[in-house]
C-alpha cells in the first residue's frame, strides 16, 4: 500500500495505545497519515500512557506535527474529501455503541462521518471488554454498516474475561488493504 492519505484515529483502549504505534510508523513510510484522537486520549494520563507522552510520540510515528483534536478540526475532513481510508484503532465499545447509533461528539466521530460522507472505507479495529455481551449489538450494526470494515477479532481472555475482545492487530494492514477495494476480511477469529 503506498500512497494513500489515511486518516488513523485512536481511542482510549489505553492498553492498546502503545501497540498501534508501530503500525501507524509502517504506514507511515509510504503514506501521508494523520492523525486524529478522542478527547480521553488527548487528556487522560493512565498507567499505560500520559497524555502527553502518547501525543508526542504518536506526531513521530504518523511523522505528522497536526493531530486532529477538536471536532471542528475533524469536519473539515468532509468538505476537504481528502482522505483514502479512515482507521479506528483501538476502537472502544464506546467509540462503536456511537458509530452504530449515529452520534457525532468527539474528534473521531465526526472524522468518521465525514469518512463516510465520502463514501470511503472506515476500518474499525475493536477493543472492548463488552463485545461479547452488551456491545455485540453494536457490532452487529457495523458489521451490517456500509463502507464499515472491521480488523479481525477474538475473544481476550476467555477464563479470564468471557465477554472481551480484541483486534488482531497483526491483521490491521490486511484488512485496510482489503478495505480499500471495499471487501471484509474474516471479521471474527475463533
Amino acid at each position: 500500500m503506498k500512497n494513500k492519505t489515511v486518516g488513523f484515529s485512536v481511542t482510549g483502549s489505553f492498553c492498546t495505545l502503545a501497540a498501534v504505534l508501530p503500525i501507524i510508523a509502517e504506514l507511515s513510510k509510504h503514506n501521508k497519515i494523520i492523525p486524529i484522537i478522542s478527547n480521553s486520549v488527548a487528556s487522560f494520563d493512565t498507567r499505560f500512557y500520559r497524555a502527553e507522552d502518547f501525543l508526542k510520540d504518536l506526531k513521530l510515528a504518523s511523522k505528522n506535527e497536526n493531530i486532529i483534536t477538536t471536532i471542528v478540526d475533524a469536519e473539515k475532513i468532509g468538505p476537504a474529501n481528502n482522505l483514502d481510508i479512515m482507521v479506528i484503532a483501538p476502537a472502544t465499545g464506546n467509540t462503536l455503541a456511537k458509530l452504530a447509533y449515529g452520534i457525532t461528539d468527539t474528534p473521531v466521530l465526526m472524522a468518521t462521518k465525514a469518512t463516510l460522507r465520502n463514501n470511503k472505507p472506515v476500518l474499525i479495529s475493536p477493543t472492548t471488554n463488552d463485545a461479547l455481551s452488551n456491545g455485540a449489538k453494536n457490532l452487529g450494526i457495523l458489521f451490517n454498516s456500509k463502507n464499515i470494515y472491521t480488523v479481525p477479532i477474538a475473544q481476550d481472555s476467555p477464563n479470564g474475561k468471557p465477554f472481551s475482545a480484541v483486534a488482531q492487530l497483526d491483521m490491521l494492514i490486511p484488512a485496510l488493504e482489503l478495505a480499500l477495494g471495499k471487501q471484509q476480511i474474516q471479521p471474527i477469529y475463533i
